[in-house]
């Protein structure tokens, strides 16, 4: 199966308004939004409650994820965990506690506001095995084979080059390793009016690919699909948001891959 083909846009403005989006989420996470954030949010999707306790409460209250994907990366003692898309950190802080002090857990972000957040926690806090960097998730800048497990929650949407991101995580995979991650699809390929709104692209909409083409991007990076879920507490908020949902089988997913 092939991937269908992006319609053109600026990626100058997509990139712009990504970041002042996520700049928001990170600065005012009670300001309005298409999507739902925090720990009520966290908590229906799958996040315990005593894990969250365990983590910076400022990381939970800026969490814009889309779904749990824990259970299916099955994290291990002393493992390394690269986190795409990092935000404020919840998901990174989340993973130290599992791989312990052993391992090490490197979360990538280009937004300036959710790094300097981020690390001020992981400073404050001593999750002295987490590190920030600045970084696109399209071509991270680590050596190749340095992961055990990759782990993502609703950013890959956001790329404009998703097959790009596959094959990067890939590479930074070793062989063995995990792809866990949780993201928005849809069931119906979005019209070039929706794909080409930037507006609705940083709102998570706009750049969600068709679910065969999400899992044949993974697919032909050299990653075998295991397991797909659906996320039902996963919704959108907002009328325009909630209209696209409706109309294009717009969803939450998890899923996990293996690299050979």
């Amino acid at each position: 199966m092939t991937v269908a083909p992006t319609p053109a846009f600026d990626p100058g403005e997509l990139e712009s308004k990504v970041k002042a989006m996520y700049r928001d989420v990170a600065t005012n996470p009670a300001g309005e939004f298409h999507f739902e954030m925090g720990r009520a949010m966290a908590e229906r999707l799958g996040y315990r409650s005593a894990d969250l306790d365990r983590v910076p409460a400022e990381a939970i209250e800026s969490f814009a994820g889309v779904g749990h994907f824990f259970h299916l990366a099955d994290l291990k003692p002393g493992e390394i965990v690269i986190d795409l898309g990092s935000g404020s950190g919840m998901d990174s802080f989340l993973a130290a506690l599992q791989v312990g002090g052993g391992g090490k857990v490197i979360g990538v972000d280009m937004t300036d506001e959710q790094l300097a957040k981020s690390t001020r926690l992981k400073d404050r806090d001593g999750f002295a095995i987490v590190t920030f960097m600045k970084g696109y998730i399209e071509k991270v800048g680590l050596p190749a084979g340095i992961a055990d497990v990759i782990i993502s929650n609703g950013v890959i949407n956001l790329a404009t080059d998703k097959p790009a991101v596959f094959r990067e995580a890939a590479r930074l995979l070793r062989s063995g390793g995990r792809l866990a991650l949780s993201d928005i699809v849809t069931e119906i390929r979005l019209p070039d009016s929706i794909v080409c709104n930037s507006t609705l692209w940083a709102a998570c909409i706009g750049g969600a690919a068709q679910q065969d083409d999400y899992r044949a991007g993974i697919e032909a990076a050299g990653l075998r699909v295991v397991r797909v879920e659906t996320n039902p507490g996963y919704g959108f908020i907002s009328e325009n948001a909630k209209g696209a949902s409706r109309k294009f089988g717009v969803k939450s997913i998890s899923l996990l891959a293996v690299k050979p």
